[in-house]
């Protein structure tokens, strides 16, 4: 078993939040696929998680029906710390979408 880690910024976790507004079998499918990474880690591979190209990011890909979510986090010696989840609308990740999860990523470094 792997460690799975929620960012937090005042007490709340931006990745919890996003979860809970979704609809109970998006969240469910959402829940799934963070349990198959805390189960096989990077293991787990393609199609549910993937390398961000030139970043240190990961994704955790999630796909119901037409919807497509991502998890971004990073891989922190076996210990995933999730740091920003959206609804994906276009092919590629959006720079801004990568942008939060870094500045995420910061401020928890620098706690």
């Amino acid at each position: 078993m792997y460690e799975v880690i929620y960012y937090e910024e005042n007490n709340e976790s931006p990745v919890v939040i996003f979860i809970s507004e979704k609809p109970p079998k998006e969240q469910a499918k959402i829940l799934r696929e963070i349990d198959l990474l805390e189960q096989f880690g990077l293991t787990l591979g393609m199609p549910h998680i993937r390398k961000l190209v030139n970043s240190e990011l990961w994704e955790l890909r999630v796909r119901l029906g037409s919807n497509i979510f991502r998890i971004l986090f990073k891989d922190m010696n076996n210990k995933y710390l999730l740091l920003h989840g959206f609804q994906k609308k276009t092919d590629k990740v959006p720079k801004t979408e990568i942008n939060v999860a870094l500045r995420r990523l910061e401020n928890y470094m620098e706690r």
